[in-house]
């Protein structure tokens, strides 16, 4: 769980350019994960 988690953090991280963006896109990927679970 926590690899999934850490994964998805990572994409996010490597994917997006700004700050605001890049808060966008943890907490989306945050509710895909829980999502996912």
């Amino acid at each position: 769980m926590a690899r999934i988690l850490f994964i998805a953090i990572t994409l996010t991280l490597a994917g997006c350019g700004t700050i605001e963006g890049m808060g966008e896109d943890i907490s989306a990927s945050a509710r895909a994960v829980r999502n996912a679970l």
